[in-house]
């Protein structure tokens, strides 16, 4: 079954751009792909479980262009910025296919459900590779930020038509610079207060 995942996926994607969500069945992928059905069910055993499969591709294409080591110089801002904008690169050729599972997520309520675990975790993903924590009730309230605002910059990113991304990069620095206060607000918040280590004073450890 060697590169039947990818043929599985790039197969899914196709159809679904071409024909929508709903019109798309498993047994349609795996004729696409050229694997029997019970061979693409083992690995796959439902549309949900294809896009969840489409998003970890995406997320491992972003970690693998994301450095080693942080430029100090470099701002939580500036981090977030480029690894979203390299999430959106990897996605535009196959923004028909983003278009028509968002689409369908609209509409079918369950379809969005099954989806928010692995949405979630492309969240933590993408905080992660910014080099921001993404665990704890910190980091669940931080996916939750991204994910408000990623969603929010993936319907300008839908319309774009610009051969530079110009109106992507233009809403996500936007949106960003109004997350910033957002970050401080839940930092300020979330994190322990400091212990106190100065030793008591003779009256206080007498009372």
């Amino acid at each position: 079954m060697t590169g039947a995942p990818d043929a599985a996926l790039d197969a899914f994607l196709g159809l679904v751009a071409a024909k929508g969500y709903a019109d798309v069945a498993l047994r349609d992928v795996a004729a696409g792909a050229g694997l029997g059905l019970a061979e693409l069910y083992r690995r796959y055993p439902d549309k949900a479980a294809l896009v969840a499969g489409f998003l970890a591709r995406i997320d491992a294409e972003v970690m693998a262009g994301t450095p080693s080591a942080s430029d100090p110089e470099e701002t939580v801002r500036d981090r977030l910025f480029d690894v979203l904008m390299r999430r959106f690169d990897a996605l535009r050729p196959h923004r028909a296919a983003v278009q028509a599972i968002r689409r369908a997520g609209l509409r079918d309520p369950l379809l969005a459900l099954s989806l928010g675990p692995a949405v979630r975790r492309s969240m933590a993903a993408m905080l992660e590779a910014a080099g921001v924590p993404s665990d704890g009730i910190a980091g669940a309230m931080r996916q939750s930020g991204l994910l408000v605002l990623y969603q929010s910059v993936s319907q300008v990113f839908e319309r774009d038509e610009t051969t530079d991304s110009s109106k992507t990069m233009a809403a996500l620095d936007s949106r960003l610079k109004g997350a910033e206060r957002w970050v401080q607000f839940v930092d300020k918040y979330t994190k322990k207060p400091r212990a106190n280590t100065a030793e008591p004073t003779p009256d206080e450890a007498s009372a």
